[in-house]
C-alpha cells in the first residue's frame, strides 16, 4: 500500500523560505513552495526547523546492561535521534544480541565493537589483555559488516588498570587488518594522554575531548597540548561524548576560545544520565554549545552532515529528492534552560533546542 504524506510549512536553519516536503514510500520525492504541496496525510509545521534526521555519534544501547545501556527507541526516536551509533557497548561475544535488537526498533543503528571481546559486561573491559582477541573481532566484523562501522577503546586508567596504552596498541593494529577506524575514550590517566593521542591517525575519533580531568588535552592557560594540536593536523576527528563525567564548561570554553570546534556533538547517554542528568538527550547537549557561542547552523552541522560525513553516507546529512527520508524536526524556545556539565557547574541559557519529531523509515514519529 502507498504511503504518501506532506510536512506543510517547514524550514531548514541554513534557508528561512518555508517549503512543503512530499515523501512517498519512505523517500522523498517533491519539495516544493510552501503551502502547494497536495496529499491525504498533512502535517502543519508551521513554526518548526526541519533537518536530516539528528545523528547521535556516542551512544549505549543495549538495554540489559549495566551502568551503561538503555533501550534503542528511547535514545534514538523517541528524542527526535534518526540515527544512534552505539559506542562500544558489545564485543564479539554480545553484538549478535545488539543487532537482534536493531531489527526490532524503528531508530537506525550502527556500532563500533569494542575490542574486548566481553564489552561492557563489566567495566575494567581492557584489565585484561586476553579479553583482546583479534580473531573473534574479525569474525564478528565479517558476520555484521553493515552494524559494525569502527572499534572502540575505551583508554583510560579505570578501564586499562595497570595495562598503560598496550590496549591501544592491539586496536590499532586490529584497525589496520580490518581497515576500520578506531573511536578511543580518553579520561584520567595514566597512560599519559600524549602516549593516546601519538597512535591515532586520519579519521580515529578522540571522544570526551572536551573533559575536564587531570588527563586532559588543554593546559592550565587554557591552549590545547601539542599533541592535540599535531593530532588534528592528521585529520583525528573530535567528538563531544558529554556523559557522566566527560563535558567540563571551563574545557569548552578553553576550546571555543582557540577555534578547536566539535566535528561532531554527541550524548554518551544511557538510562542513568538520561534519566537522572546532566546528559538527558541529544537536543540538551546541542543546546549547550548554542549557549557557548555557536551558531545554530554550526550545531545543526555537528549531528548531521559533519557525522554523516564521517560515516561516508552522505545521504544521511542532506535533504534532497530521492533519497530516503531521514529527517528531524525541531524548534528553538525562548527563555530560561538550567544546563549543568558534568563537573557539577550549572550555566543558564536563554534559549534551547526541543526536538518535535522524526521521520524515519517512512514513518512520522512525534516525539
Amino acid at each position: 500500500m502507498e504511503q504518501r504524506f506532506v510536512l506543510r510549512n517547514v524550514q531548514t536553519v541554513f534557508d528561512d523560505q518555508p517549503f512543503d516536503m512530499v515523501m512517498e514510500n519512505g523517500f522523498i520525492t517533491e519539495i516544493t513552495a510552501a503551502n502547494t504541496a497536495t496529499g491525504a496525510d498533512q502535517f502543519d509545521c508551521t513554526g518548526l526547523y526541519v533537518s536530516s534526521g539528528w545523528i547521535d555519534m556516542h551512544v549505549h544501547a543495549v538495554a540489559k546492561l549495566e551502568p551503561y545501556g538503555d533501550v534503542i527507541d528511547e535514545i534514538g526516536v523517541k528524542q527526535g535521534v534518526a540515527t544512534i551509533i552505539d559506542a562500544g557497548s558489545c564485543g564479539a561475544d554480545g553484538i549478535g544480541e545488539l543487532a537482534d535488537e536493531v531489527a526490532r526498533s524503528k531508530t537506525n543503528v550502527f556500532a563500533f565493537l569494542n575490542i574486548s571481546h566481553i564489552g561492557l559486561q563489566r567495566i575494567d573491559e581492557l584489565s585484561s589483555l586476553d579479553w583482546v582477541d583479534a580473531d573473534k573481532a574479525i569474525k564478528a566484523i565479517r558476520t555484521y559488516p553493515d552494524l559494525i562501522i569502527g572499534l572502540k577503546a575505551r583508554i583510560s586508567k579505570s578501564v586499562v588498570k595497570d595495562n598503560g596504552v598496550e590496549p591501544l596498541r592491539l586496536a590499532r593494529k586490529l584497525s589496520e587488518k580490518t581497515s576500520l577506524p578506531l573511536m578511543v575514550h580518553i579520561g584520567s590517566g595514566p597512560p599519559p594522554i600524549e602516549e593516546v593521542l601519538e597512535l591515532l591517525s586520519k579519521d580515529d575519533i578522540i571522544t570526551h575531548y572536551l573533559n575536564g580531568k587531570a588527563n586532559n588535552l588543554f593546559d592550565s592557560d587554557g591552549k590545547p597540548i601539542p599533541a592535540l594540536v599535531e593530532a588534528i593536523a592528521r585529520g583525528v576527528h573530535l567528538d563531544v561524548g558529554h556523559g557522566t563525567a566527560s563535558f567540563s564548561f571551563l574545557v569548552a570554553e578553553y576550546a571555543k576560545n582557540q577555534g578547536i570546534k566539535p566535528n561532531t556533538i554527541s550524548t554518551d547517554i544511557y538510562r542513568g544520565n538520561r534519566m537522572n542528568g546532566p546528559v538527558y538527550s541529544l537536543a540538551s547537549v546541542m543546546t549547550k554549545f548554542l549557549y557557548l557561542g555557536y551558531s545554530l547552523q554550526e550545531v545543526i552541522s555537528a549531528v548531521t552532515d559533519h557525522a554523516a560525513a564521517w560515516l561516508r553516507r552522505p545521504e544521511l546529512g542532506r535533504i534532497q529528492v530521492g533519497d530516503a527520508a531521514h529527517l528531524t524536526l525541531f524548534t528553538v524556545q525562548q527563555g530560561p534552560l538550567s544546563l549543568t556539565d558534568s563537573e557539577g557547574e550549572t550555566r543558564i541559557a536563554d534559549r534551547y533546542i526541543e526536538a518535535k519529531g522524526v521521520v524515519v523509515n517512512g514513518s512520522f514519529i512525534t516525539c
